[in-house]
């Protein structure tokens, strides 16, 4: 175990994709998440969407919620919006476990935008199922916008991003974002217009539990995946500590 890097769990999602001569449902994700996580000093391991995935954060050291399609409206006590696509109902029931397990075991955990939804979904809270056209958040499908961010101070965000409550610019590509906050969560970082853009577990929370709604894996500032990783690594050495 000694100098082991630790194991970073990546929610995946299926979708129909082209490759050579076949056309299939195959499970995908940006390559750029693992990239990050790589360079951060961890592994990635992708976690398709399917019954019983949960059972790999025992061997996990960190699991990160990606981004894709949107949540069931039904998960939050709510009617579908005309524009709420991409419902995926087996992603959700397998990435709510998976983050039910990792709470459970203690593992830090990073939501990215569908991600942080998800989060404050399984807490309880709800989602603005479509924010307006012209709000900024969504640039041209297929491409990241760049918006500036207000960092509260003295949160594990304002820690890791060496923020004072000034702008922050992110990569942002969402149409949907969290309305009402889940059970134990904090808001930390919003737009000018007030949407929020980060949460984290509140004080005496879970030890790290931290979610952005823009795409770190996007841009070119590294520190909240690495923050993921630096966190799971120090679970990591206190397990072999204690075991030892």
């Amino acid at each position: 175990m000694s100098g082991r890097q630790p194991l970073i769990g990546l929610s995946a999602y299926c979708e129909e994709a082209r490759w050579g001569y076949w056309q299939s449902p195959a499970v995908l994700l940006p390559a750029n998440y693992g990239e990050q996580v790589a360079a951060a000093g961890g592994v990635p391991v992708l976690l398709p969407p399917l019954p019983g995935v949960a059972a790999a954060v025992d061997r996990l050291d960190g699991l990160l919620l990606t981004g894709g399609g949107d949540i069931d409206p039904g998960r939050y006590g709510a009617q579908p919006h005309p524009r709420t696509i991409r419902v995926s109902a087996p992603r959700d029931a397998a990435e709510l476990e998976l983050l039910d397990a990792a709470m459970s075991a203690g593992l830090p955990v990073l939501g990215v935008c569908r991600g942080m939804q998800l989060v404050n979904v399984a807490r309880g809270g709800t989602l603005c199922q479509h924010l307006a056209d012209d709000a900024g958040h969504t640039p041209v499908p297929g491409t990241f916008g760049s918006h500036p961010v207000r960092v509260a101070p003295g949160t594990r965000l304002a820690g890791i991003l060496g923020a004072n409550g000034d702008g922050v610019d992110v990569p942002t590509a969402h149409h949907q974002a969290v309305d009402g906050l889940g059970e134990g969560l904090v808001a930390t970082a919003w737009t000018e217009d007030g949407v929020i853009e980060a949460m984290e577990a509140s004080a005496g929370g879970d030890p790290f539990l931290l979610a952005v709604q823009w795409h770190p894996e996007a841009g070119t500032d590294p520190r909240v995946i690495e923050a993921l990783v630096a966190a799971a690594s120090a679970r990591m050495s206190l397990y072999t500590r204690q075991r030892d």
